[in-house]
């Protein structure tokens, strides 16, 4: 049974995964953020210029339904717990259409949130405009940002086997945001983030 529940799962990462890859549309390392708004699970509108007090974010576009995003919820959290308090805190954006996608709409989004405690906005991108500038492809899609609020991080927050990690110590994000906090740099070395695609409106 294990072995057919394996089985099961890779079948649907495979269906499912997306990666980053370069366009030409969308941020590219240097370019500095545009700001925003979109509504928040708390039915207020949320922009970067809210963030009097940040040196920088972590943008991660997610979903509640993509096993990759579901995956990597709690590392979020203690990435935002870490990271809020240097002034970095994460801003988290659900680009999907909720009608292809069943279990990403707002009120979804809420019942999630509230589910896991997220510490951190979780922002619906009703138009996808924003995942658009961004030039954003899957869900999880990690954008890292610093001090001049120039992205100097694009890529995944870390490898992950059958959804679990293969290997311990810091992930790629983490060990990206070090650097960025420090240097104002990111890695020279990047590595796709890999997810499920955005579910783009028809």
């Amino acid at each position: 049974m294990k072995k057919i529940k394996s089985i099961l799962l890779v079948a649907v990462l495979l269906a499912t995964t997306a990666f980053t890859l370069k366009t030409n549309t969308g941020y590219e390392v240097g370019d500095t953020i545009e700001d925003f708004s979109l509504k928040n699970i708390d039915d207020t509108m949320v922009s970067l210029s809210d963030y009097k007090n940040a040196k920088g974010f972590i943008v991660v576009f997610t979903c509640n339904m993509c096993p990759y995003s579901v995956a990597n919820e709690d590392r979020l959290i203690a990435l935002d717990k870490k990271y809020k308090e240097k002034g970095y805190p994460v801003i988290a954006i659900n680009p999907n259409d909720p009608k292809a996608s069943k279990g990403d709409s707002f009120e979804d989004m809420k019942v999630r949130a509230k589910e896991k405690g997220f510490t951190f906005p979780y922002l619906f991108d009703g138009t996808q405009e924003v995942a658009k500038n961004y030039g954003a492809v899957c869900t999880p899609d990690f954008f890292g940002y610093n001090n001049e609020l120039e992205l100097q991080y694009r890529g995944r927050i870390r490898e992950l086997k059958n959804l679990k990690p293969v290997i311990k110590g810091d992930s790629d994000l983490i060990t990206a945001m070090k650097l960025i906090v420090e240097s104002g740099k990111g890695p020279k070395k990047q590595i796709p983030s890999m997810g499920c695609n955005i579910k783009w409106f028809n």
